[in-house]
C-alpha cells in the first residue's frame, strides 16, 4: 500500500485562503472595538455640538473619546496646517490665506464638511420693544464705516424708533464676539460690507457671554449664534431686501430668506483619494446620521437638509443615509 503524501497547496487551495481572508478580516475588523481620542480646536458656536456628539460617540463606542478645545474659529486652520490636530471646527469657511497656508504645509487642500446650519441672530433684553431691523440699520448700530449704505448714527434707541416711554432716549449697549470668532469675521463681512466695528463694541469670547450680558442690561444689543438665546433676551428679526421682517426660523435658515443663514464646518485633514481613519470615519457616520442632526436641533441650530447630508456623506466615501436609516431600525 503507497503512503499518502501531502502535497503543497495548488492554486486553488491558494484562492481559497485569499477569499477566506477577503471575508474574514472584515469581519474580524468589526468584531475589534474602537479605542481612542480624537481632539478638535476651533469654533466656540460649535463647542456645545462637538461635546454633544462626543458624548454620543462614546456610547456607540466605549473606548473613544473627543477633546474639543473651542478657542474660536480663527485657532483651527494654523492647528490644522501644523498637524496639530485633524479636525478643525469653524462657524465661517477658510480664508484663501488659511487655505493657502495649510496646503503650502500639507501640499493638499482641507477638506471641508458641513455639519450643521446656523443663523448669526441678533439678541435684544426681553423687555426691549424692539422687533425688527433693516441691514442698513444693523451697519449703522455697530460699524464706524458705512460701507453698506446707510448714513445716519445710531446712538439711541428711538433712532430705530422705539418710542415706548422710557426708551426713546436710552443710550445703547453693543456686545459681540472676539477677533478669534468666526462669528466676529462673518458678521464684519455680511453684515457690515467688511467695514470696521464700532470702538464701543463690547468684545467677549463666547455666543453665550454675548446672550448673557444682553440679558443683563435692558439697553443691550448683541449678536451671537443661533443655539443661544435664553429666558432673559429675545430675538430680533432682519428684514430682507423687500422689508419683510425674517425670524431666523428653520424655514427660513434653510430656503437662505433669513439674510444671515450659515453652515457650520468641521475641516479634516484628508489627503486626496484616502479613506478616513477608523475613528474619525465614526465619528463623522454619528454626525451625518439622523441621530447626530437630532442633537443639532436639541442645541437650537438647524440640521442639514437630507441632500446636503447625502452630499457630505458620499464626499467622505460613508454608507448611504438609506443604509443607515435602515441598520439603526435593526
Amino acid at each position: 500500500m503507497n503512503a499518502i503524501r501531502m502535497s503543497r497547496p495548488g492554486a486553488l487551495g491558494r484562492c481559497l485562503t485569499v477569499l477566506l481572508g477577503t471575508l474574514l478580516l472584515p469581519m474580524l475588523a468589526m468584531a475589534t472595538p474602537l479605542s481612542g481620542t480624537l481632539g478638535s480646536i476651533g469654533s466656540d458656536t460649535l463647542g456645545g455640538l462637538m461635546i454633544q456628539w462626543g458624548e454620543r460617540l462614546t456610547a456607540r463606542h466605549p473606548q473613544v473619546r473627543l477633546q474639543v478645545q473651542a478657542s474660536g474659529s480663527g485657532t483651527a486652520p494654523p492647528a490644522l496646517a501644523e498637524g496639530v490636530t485633524r479636525f478643525g471646527a469653524m462657524s465661517r469657511p477658510m480664508t484663501e490665506a488659511e487655505r493657502g497656508e495649510f496646503i503650502a504645509r500639507q501640499g493638499y487642500p482641507p477638506v471641508a464638511v458641513p455639519v450643521a446650519l446656523d443663523a448669526l441672530t441678533l439678541f435684544v433684553h426681553r423687555d426691549n420693544p424692539l422687533d425688527s431691523l433693516s441691514p442698513a440699520q444693523v451697519e449703522a448700530l455697530f460699524a464706524d464705516t458705512r460701507f453698506c449704505g446707510h448714513a445716519p448714527s445710531i446712538e439711541r434707541w428711538g433712532d430705530l424708533g422705539v418710542d415706548a416711554p422710557g426708551w426713546a432716549s436710552r443710550g445703547i449697549v453693543r456686545f459681540g464676539r472676539n477677533t478669534a470668532s468666526g462669528s466676529h469675521a462673518l458678521f464684519k463681512q455680511e453684515a457690515l460690507c467688511g467695514g470696521d466695528f464700532r470702538r464701543d463694541v463690547n468684545e467677549v469670547p463666547g455666543s453665550s457671554a454675548v446672550v448673557a450680558a444682553v440679558g443683563r442690561s435692558r439697553e443691550a444689543i448683541g449678536y451671537a449664534g443661533l443655539g443661544y438665546p435664553t429666558a432673559m433676551v429675545k430675538v430680533v428679526a432682519l428684514r430682507d431686501d423687500r422689508g419683510t421682517p425674517r425670524l431666523p426660523t428653520h424655514d427660513n435658515v434653510v430656503s437662505g430668506r433669513y439674510p444671515l443663514t450659515r453652515p457650520l464646518y468641521l475641516y479634516v485633514n484628508l489627503a486626496p483619494g484616502e479613506s478616513l481613519p477608523p475613528l474619525e470615519r465614526a465619528f463623522f457616520d454619528l454626525v451625518l446620521s439622523p441621530e447626530g442632526q437630532a442633537v443639532v436641533a436639541r442645541q437650537g441650530f438647524v440640521p442639514l437638509p437630507e441632500s446636503r447630508l447625502a452630499s457630505a456623506r458620499r464626499a467622505l466615501r460613508l454608507p448611504p443615509l438609506a443604509d443607515v436609516t435602515q441598520s439603526s431600525s435593526n
